[in-house]
């Protein structure tokens, strides 16, 4: 899916200024421990499946949305991982954006996991001792949601 209708209203006022963007991003572990990921097709690279919420969208569920839509794969959330800011984030059109990121571990229940719009040019399973080079801070949420019963984090 493109850049949300409701960031194209804001950046028709405010040209490139900085946004503060919800954002949510999904752990999805499978029955046999591996992690669903996603390789970017704006910029090539791999991570984890990510997304902006709408307005007024719940986070869980805005989430889940974001991994069928972009996977096929049909997940539930279990916990929250992480809050988090990232950015500043500059795109090449000269937008900037700071990110609000709530982390889930979520689990999968069914679907087929295939690359199912034009975010992204892969998808895949991946236990840890094959990832590929991932964006940065996935890592680091992918470890965090190891564990099904830790608790948030939060940055200090």
């Amino acid at each position: 899916m493109p850049t949300p209708d409701f960031i194209l209203k804001l950046r028709a006022k405010i040209g490139h200024e900085t946004l503060w963007i919800p954002g949510a991003r999904a752990v999805v572990f499978d029955d046999a421990g591996r992690v669903l990921l996603g390789q970017r097709a704006d910029n090539g690279r791999w991570g984890l499946i990510t997304g902006i919420l709408e307005p007024g969208e719940e986070p869980a569920p805005g989430l889940l949305r974001e991994v069928f839509e972009e996977t096929g794969v049909v997940a539930v959330a279990e916990r929250l991982v992480s809050v988090e800011t990232v950015g500043p984030t500059t795109y090449p059109n000269g937008d900037v954006c700071h990110f609000v990121t709530l982390v889930f571990r979520c689990r999968f229940v069914s679907g087929e996991a295939r690359v199912n719009d034009d975010e992204s040019l892969a998808v895949g399973w991946f236990l840890r001792d094959d990832f590929p080079e991932l964006l940065p801070g996935h890592l680091e949420a992918i470890e965090r949601a190891g564990d099904p019963d830790g608790a948030a984090h939060f940055r200090s």
